[in-house]
């Protein structure tokens, strides 16, 4: 019988650190249309079966207005209509997200962290402190394997599971 000095049978994982944005994101660069490459799934995305976009246009108090759009199984879109506000102001990559609306009230919002960002603004990860959501966006429809080892690099990083992302058909 061998023993391996630092050996890790029997021990947990340990617990992952905190999620980790990126240093900056320079938002009239990230505003315009992204397309879904991947997801952890999520029930408000259960009737999206392909062609997941999303789509940010900034208003002149700063905040994000945010288009998500998808095709559904009967082959008619989906849309829902949001609003982001810049929760960082110092990097930009902290942004809090709501597609809820009573007359104008946002009750609900939630987090929206750019974790990984391609330099030239051709992919994006998003995520959240908690790691129970995250998207892969894309400029375009599909990511070279360049791009997705960075990714999955990025996401590993930062304590997602490789697995929990499903890749989105377009």
């Amino acid at each position: 019988l061998i023993l391996l000095a630092g050996s890790s049978a029997g021990r947990e994982d340990p617990e992952p650190g905190p999620v980790a944005t990126v240093e900056s994101v320079d938002i009239s660069r990230y505003v315009g249309l992204w397309y879904e490459a991947a997801k952890i799934p999520n029930r408000f995305q259960d009737q999206c079966v392909s062609g997941t976009t999303a789509e940010y246009t900034l208003r002149e108090d700063g905040r994000l207005v945010v288009v998500n759009r998808c095709r559904k199984e009967d082959g008619s879109m989906d849309e829902a209509e949001g609003l982001a506000k810049i929760e960082d102001t110092v990097t930009h990559a902290k942004l809090k997200v709501s597609f809820v609306s009573f007359l104008g009230w946002r009750p609900f919002w939630g987090d929206y962290w750019v974790i990984g960002l391609g330099a030239d603004y051709s992919w994006a990860i998003v995520g959240t402190p908690d790691r129970k959501y995250g998207w892969v966006l894309a400029r375009t429809p599909a990511l070279d394997d360049a791009a997705w080892d960075a990714i999955f690099g990025i996401l590993a990083d930062n304590g997602y599971q490789k697995e929990a992302f499903v890749m989105s058909p377009h």
